[in-house]
């Protein structure tokens, strides 16, 4: 169908499931680096936050950023905040343990950080999109 014969229903349709693909390739990937923090302890991040000079309580903060935030953006629900929350999660956890890398390069020609990367401008994304109509919130849901 020519772009011209389209009705503005079938984009909205389209870009609301576009907008759910985002999410749950966001939410479900960050949240398995959750399970795995909250199955193994987050002893390594604590030790990295306080070899930056800061508290190691701090390092429970990645629990909100790899758990509690990627289940809010899954189902929709305060998703523009909880994106953001993995935006700041993931611009800390480049800060402490990936700086090193941050202007490397693979063998294979990709960024050393592409998947941060990822992480972090998919948050950004979903943060601006908000989380349409397939969401817990829907489209006239607050902070969606």
């Amino acid at each position: 169908m020519a772009d011209a014969q389209r009705s503005p229903v079938s984009y909205r349709s389209h870009d609301d499931i576009g907008k759910l693909v985002l999410r749950l390739a966001l939410g479900v990937l960050i949240l398995l680096h959750g399970i795995s923090k909250l199955m193994n302890g987050i002893g390594g991040i604590a030790g990295m936050v306080e070899k930056a000079g800061l508290p190691p309580v701090l390092a429970y903060g990645v629990y909100v950023g790899e758990v509690v935030a990627p289940l809010l953006i899954i189902v929709g629900l305060f998703t523009r905040p909880a994106a953001l929350i993995v935006a700041f999660n993931m611009v800390v956890a480049i800060a402490l343990a990936h700086k090193a890398q941050l202007f490397s390069m693979t063998n294979q020609g990709g960024w050393a950080l592409e998947l941060q990367g990822m992480y972090l401008f998919g948050a950004l994304a979903v943060a601006l999109l908000g989380a349409g109509r397939h969401s817990v919130g829907g489209v006239a849901g607050r902070y969606n």
